[in-house]
């Protein structure tokens, strides 16, 4: 696919078509090349790297629900090092045309800083996504992306070391998500990844024990969808730089809600798990979809959504249009 109704430009990243695995669900991808063409992809995201090597959390890593799976993989990862030497030439021999994006993630502002200046010096890598869940030790614990200091200390201190686009990944665990948007925009960051996981729990009755080593896991797959659709349209509202949406997408309208609240390009995680074909299928599924809602382009489909009606009588002219 590589007609011009399909492509999205964003800051580093020239996609030609707005799709993309979240962090995490192709891990550094090499592992996935004998599922499909991965060049049929926009973008190939990478997993979230550490300046050292992390083992992660004991298992289980991931428990299901009826409201989705919940993670705790821990970040488990093989550090900036190997993933420099062991991964990133050939996926560069590989796959030298699909863009690439890296997230990193660290305890304290200067492990971001490090990860950014390697990844700087790295023409493999086109851009980079900083997941802010991640604990600040300086801080207390408290995860960097839920303050507007944590997120500024991180967004400012890694734009300062590198070229490369930043994407800071917002966490939807917050009450007002528009300054924290606004303050990642102030502080540097090229664009925006919306939405992180939700903080959730699932408890065995049996044993009387969470089924999570740390209790606490981070809720992805379909209930996060409409939170991140509000999410998306609210920062939206606020900030001037492109979102890459992400949150229970499973099939093209889900992508296409997303964007038609304000997101530019599309991630998509748990359902690569359920449908290892999930996002050539999302790529397929686009052309006809953007028929079937009157779109001349994909681009076409970013913060469609109308204004929110102000009285009964808009609302009602609304509803007489979706009959």
């Amino acid at each position: 696919m590589n007609d011009e109704r399909y492509a999205v430009s964003l800051p580093g990243l020239k996609l030609k078509n707005p799709f993309m695995p979240s962090s995490g669900a192709f891990y550094y991808g090499l592992d996935h090349m004998d599922d499909f063409d991965l060049n049929k992809l926009g973008a190939l995201v990478l997993k979230t790297t550490t300046l050292a090597p992390r083992t992660g959390n004991p298992q289980p890593w991931i428990v299901n629900t009826k409201a989705g799976i919940l993670n705790s993989v821990g970040l488990a990862n093989p550090g900036i090092a190997a993933v420099k030497a062991d991964f990133l030439p050939e996926l560069a021999a590989k796959l030298p045309d699909l863009p690439k994006m890296l997230s990193i993630s660290g305890a304290t502002v200067d492990e971001f800083v490090q990860l950014a200046k390697i990844i700087d010096k790295l023409p493999a890598i086109n851009a980079i996504e900083l997941n802010l869940s991640c604990p600040n030790v300086d801080e207390g614990g408290c995860a960097f992306g839920v303050t507007e200091s944590g997120i500024h200390s991180v967004v400012s201190a890694v734009r300062a070391v590198t070229t490369k686009a930043i994407y800071a990944k917002l966490s939807p665990n917050v009450t007002d998500i528009k300054p924290l948007a606004v303050t990642a925009e102030n502080a540097g960051a090229d664009g925006l990844t919306m939405v992180n996981t939700l903080v959730g729990m699932s408890l065995d009755l049996q044993s009387r024990s969470a089924r999570l080593y740390r209790g606490k896991g981070g809720l992805s797959g379909e209930a996060l969808h409409p939170l991140a659709v509000e999410l998306i349209w609210e920062a939206a509202s606020a900030v001037h730089i492109p979102i890459i949406g992400v949150g229970g997408v499973s099939s093209i309208d889900d992508a296409l809600e997303l964007m038609m609240a304000g997101a530019s390009a599309v991630q998509v995680g748990v359902m690569n798990s359920i449908d290892k074909l999930c996002l050539p299928k999302l790529i397929d599924a686009l052309p006809a979809a953007l028929d079937k809602y009157h779109f001349d382009k994909v681009s076409d489909v970013t913060n469609a959504l109308r204004a929110l009606p102000e009285n009964e009588h808009d609302w009602q002219t609304i509803k007489k249009e979706q009959s």
